[in-house]
Parts: structure tokens; sequence; C-alpha cells
């Protein structure tokens, strides 16, 4: 791995586990200081003492406007500076409308939605001020295609795609880049909702992905020239069917 992010701050929310933690791996060693941004104090502390000194944890609970309101300042008090922010942190939950937790749906909602908004209305102004900046969003394949198995999701993730294509035209004057992954299903706690025999299945067809591969497309999207934007980069696992 070269050092194509040497110097760079990058942030990633939800990075104590799974894409946002091989996310934050890959631009460790690219060259990043990289803030981890979770709520899982203990485990994040931990994960950062192992991950080496540019390797900065931050503690925020994304669902808590109040927490979110400290993230950016914690951000600028350790690391000084913010070049790219990565708002990964979501929850899935799939299953029959009819069958459904509307209060479940209300959390993840508050995850996969507006915390989103939030955090990346959080860290605008500093990028805005500096004239520069990158903005991921972890989306999914469900905000392209209407899957049938997870409606709500399926619309918190079209509700993030239109946020990426719209904001992204907004910032593009002040040297921002916004762009979303948009990934197949991918092996994390995430599809702890899935039946055990999808998951078999998926897993013996080629159809579930791993986080690696994913964030080895976000390094793609954050190492391109200044004058390109990837708005949107999907990956699918070959053996998908979809």
């Amino acid at each position: 791995m070269g050092q194509e992010m040497s110097g760079k701050v990058a942030a990633i929310t939800g990075a104590a586990s799974g894409i946002g933690l091989e996310c934050a791996k890959s631009l460790l060693q690219a060259g990043a200081r990289v803030v981890l941004i979770d709520y899982a104090e203990d485990k994040l502390k931990a994960l950062c003492s192992e991950l080496g000194d540019h390797a900065i944890p931050v503690v925020v609970d994304l669902t808590n406007p109040k927490s979110v309101g400290t993230m950016m300042p914690q951000i600028l008090d350790k690391a000084g500076t913010l070049d790219v922010f990565h708002a990964n942190a979501g929850s899935y939950v799939g299953g029959e409308v009819v069958d459904g937790d509307p209060d479940a749906w209300d959390r993840m909602l508050t995850l996969n939605v507006n915390a989103v908004f939030r955090s990346i209305h959080a860290v605008l102004p500093h990028m805005v001020e500096r004239k520069t900046g990158d903005i991921i969003v972890t989306s999914s394949v469900a905000g392209f295609i209407p899957v049938v198995w997870e409606p709500v999701y399926t619309a918190s993730k079209h509700a993030v795609q239109a946020f990426v294509h719209t904001l992204r035209r907004q910032v593009l004057k002040h040297g921002i880049r916004v762009g979303e992954v948009a990934p197949g299903p991918v092996v994390t706690a995430l599809l702890k909702d899935w039946p055990q025999a999808k998951l078999d299945d998926a897993l013996a067809s080629g159809s579930l992905m791993e986080p690696k591969e994913v964030a080895d497309a976000v390094l793609f999207m954050l190492t391109r020239p200044r004058n390109v934007v990837i708005r949107d980069l999907v990956i699918l696992p070959l053996g998908l069917d979809l």
C-alpha cells in the first residue's frame, strides 16, 4: 500500500466494526490520520490502541443530537483539521411490513437518515472555510433497486441517495466532493436479521462480500484527482442475483 493519503485527516462514523473499521485500516495504511467515531467507548479505545498513534478515538452517540454536536469540536481538538468525512454508521431492519416493528424502523431511520444529515451538517462549515474536502456516505444497492425483503431499509437508502446527489451540487462551488459507495450484501453485524438459511445460501453462492472490498472502493474514490468525483460507486458480489 502506498501513501496516497499521507498528511490527510479522515473521520469515519461507525468505525468500531464492519465496513467502518476496514475503511479506517485502509486509510491508515494509505498514510492518513484517522478519527474513529463510535459510541462503543471501550471497544473504540482498545482498537485505536492496537491500530497505532494515527488512530484517534472519538466517542459520539449519533442518535443523540447533543452528542453529535460534540463531534466536530472533538475532531478538531484531537486532529487539528478534517479532510475526509465518511458517514458510514447505519443499521438494518428487513422483513415484511405487515409483521414489522415501527419502533425498530424509527431507530433505524434515525441512524440511517437523520444522523447522516446531522453529522455532515456538522463538518461542512470547516470544509467550506478551507475550500476543500471529501464527504463519502455508505449507502447500499438498495438505494438504487427497491429490494422487496427490506422496504423500510430501502426507503432509508433512497433518502441517502437524494441527499448525496443534491448536496454534491450545492457544495461543489466550495471545492468539496460528495459521493457514496453502494455495496450489496456485506458480511457485517447488520445482517443479524437475516434468517440463517438465507445467510448460509448467500455465503455458499458467493452473494456476500467482505468489508475489505468496500474499503478498497472507498480508497479508490478518495484518491482520484481533485477534478474528478465518483458520485456513485455500486459494488456487488459476483454471485448476487438482484
